[in-house]
């Protein structure tokens, strides 16, 4: 069995001069990389549409704010806790084997989640589309470092990887908003059958398998150890950021700690590691996962409050606010394919922490100029915001693939992806959090309403005004005006605190990713 290749000597593959010039891809590749495609305008459909159809799923199952986050993040917590382990296995039995099974399982729980009868039901169901969808995301970004080999192509493959979930989530409100318009919410989970039936049937005849030449035996113990550690680590940053317990967040986190050190320890010890993670010893590797961490936070966090300003406080229909949106991801797509080029003549370090800045600038109009904005400056904001998220999403994905070798690509893929995942969780768990705990502060209720409506108008906004039509014109007016003005005064707030933020990733970016060129030199 080959001994793994050290970090430092895997960084060494950055510099494509250092090796011999790789095949490129032709017309298959290409068409292959097509089908990838369908998966990850899947998966950002699937999280765009959510985000649109929540006022309508709060106002039907008139579920607590709580409840409301569970919808939200079960399906990105459980993902995050299995991406580890999924990518171990397309790496060891195959990951063409294993995308064609998470699209047959996501298949099925997208009907069950269309049809739920309960709350309960559909976080159960976002659950398993967790599981299922944790065999896809890895299966798609570690097929296209094994097809396109040559730096050049691999990085304008990854462009438009990046490019797919930006034109997912550009499709995904406008679809969803031509369904609410005329189906029940639960029609928006449909949309993910008829790309997954298409995928299934073009997946065996276009994309070449790839697994790991030599993968070693599976361990179990690592798999159980990786879930272990993601899940109660994620939960214990949810259940802190919306005001839980701090015994469950502390407990939480100790758990996954004591789970993620003897995972490290283990994976130390054996030769055939499930995740090398003498890889984080890098300092590129790692800046490049946080980067996408939280270029992911920016984009989730603006979508989760952009899309309640727009339609329940401007009363724009779901197709109206997705197409006040849809410039902004247009320009996601844009940059990250624009980026491709630049990212030839400039260091990493520079056009990611740039495009960092954009986001930066994003939130501070909101913060600054935010409060009662028009519909045509929130779509000025998330164009700028689109800019930076693009651009920072293709060259950071493109670093992280980079420093490992093809066979082991499906780990890399994971570390990536799970980043992606945990900045979803971490951009509706944080900033809606701090958003519901301003917005409640703010929040003046009317004299006059019985606890139920007092309890269902401060725990969300969308209760507030499903409270607002059962109540006399005063009164009804008063609810409404103060619920607006209690929303977007914490909008302001989240949206200074998520600049800081992103500040700060820039200044990260600058400082990480400036060492790929120091590094390239000494390997």
């Amino acid at each position: 069995m080959t001994t793994t290749p050290s970090a430092s000597a895997r960084v060494s593959e950055v510099n494509p001069r250092a090796v011999q010039l790789p095949s490129l891809a032709g017309r298959r590749e290409w068409l292959a990389l097509a089908v990838l495609m369908l998966p990850v305008l899947l998966v950002s459909v699937d999280n765009t549409v959510l985000s649109f159809a929540l006022p309508e799923i709060s106002r039907h199952f008139a579920m607590s704010g709580t409840m409301l986050l569970w919808v939200v993040d079960s399906y990105p917590l459980v993902l995050a806790g299995l991406l580890v382990a999924m990518g171990s296995f397309g790496d060891r039995f195959g990951r063409r084997r294993l995308l064609i099974i998470g699209a047959a399982g996501f298949a099925l729980f997208s009907v069950a989640a269309a049809f739920a009868p309960t709350a309960g039901f559909l976080v159960a169901s976002r659950v398993g589309l967790g599981v299922f969808g944790a065999m896809l995301m890895p299966s798609t970004l570690s097929l296209i470092r094994n097809i396109f080999t040559d730096r050049n192509q691999r990085r304008i493959a990854i462009a438009v990887w990046a490019a797919g979930f930006s034109a997912g989530a550009a499709l995904g409100p406008l679809l969803g908003g031509l369904l609410l318009e005329h189906f029940w919410w639960g029609s928006v989970f449909l949309l993910a059958v008829p790309v997954l039936v298409l995928m299934l049937a073009l997946t065996p005849v276009v994309v070449p398998e790839s697994k790991d030449a030599n993968p070693g035996r599976v361990d179990y113990a690592s798999i159980v150890l990786s879930i272990g550690t993601m899940l109660p680590v994620v939960y214990a940053i949810k259940n802190l950021a919306k005001g839980g317990p701090l015994l469950v967040s502390v407990t939480a986190a100790f758990i996954g700690l004591a789970a993620g050190t003897v995972f490290v320890m283990r994976q130390l010890q054996r030769r055939d590691p499930m995740l090398d993670v003498r890889l984080f010893t890098v300092r590129a590797f790692t800046g490049a996962v946080l980067v996408n961490l939280l270029a992911i936070f920016s984009l989730v966090g603006f979508l989760f409050f952009v899309s309640q300003h727009l339609q329940l406080v401007l009363g724009y229909t779901p197709l109206d606010a997705g197409l006040v949106l849809l410039p902004g991801l247009v320009m996601t797509i844009i940059a990250g394919l624009a980026v491709v080029p630049l990212a030839r003549r400039l260091p990493p370090h520079v056009v990611v922490s740039v495009s960092l800045l954009f986001s930066a600038v994003a939130y501070s109009m909101i913060a600054l100029l935010g409060e009662g904005g028009s519909a045509g400056f929130l779509m000025i904001a998330f164009v700028v915001l689109g800019i930076g998220v693009g651009a920072s999403e293709t060259v950071s994905n493109d670093l992280i693939l980079s420093t490992v070798p093809a066979d082991k690509a499906g780990a890399a893929s994971a570390v990536s992806e799970t980043a992606y995942e945990v900045g979803s969780v971490l951009g509706t768990a944080v900033l809606g959090s701090i958003l519901l705990a301003s917005y409640q502060r703010n929040l003046l209720l009317p004299a006059g309403l019985s606890s139920a409506q007092a309890e269902s108008s401060t725990e969300t906004l969308g209760g507030a005004v499903e409270v607002a039509t059962q109540l006399g014109p005063t009164s009804a007016s008063l609810l409404r005006d103060s619920a607006f003005h209690a929303f977007d005064s914490g909008v302001t707030v989240t949206a200074g605190i998520a600049a800081l933020l992103m500040v700060g990733a820039s200044v990260l970016a600058a400082w990480s990713l400036r060492s790929t060129t120091a590094e390239r030199v000494e390997h």
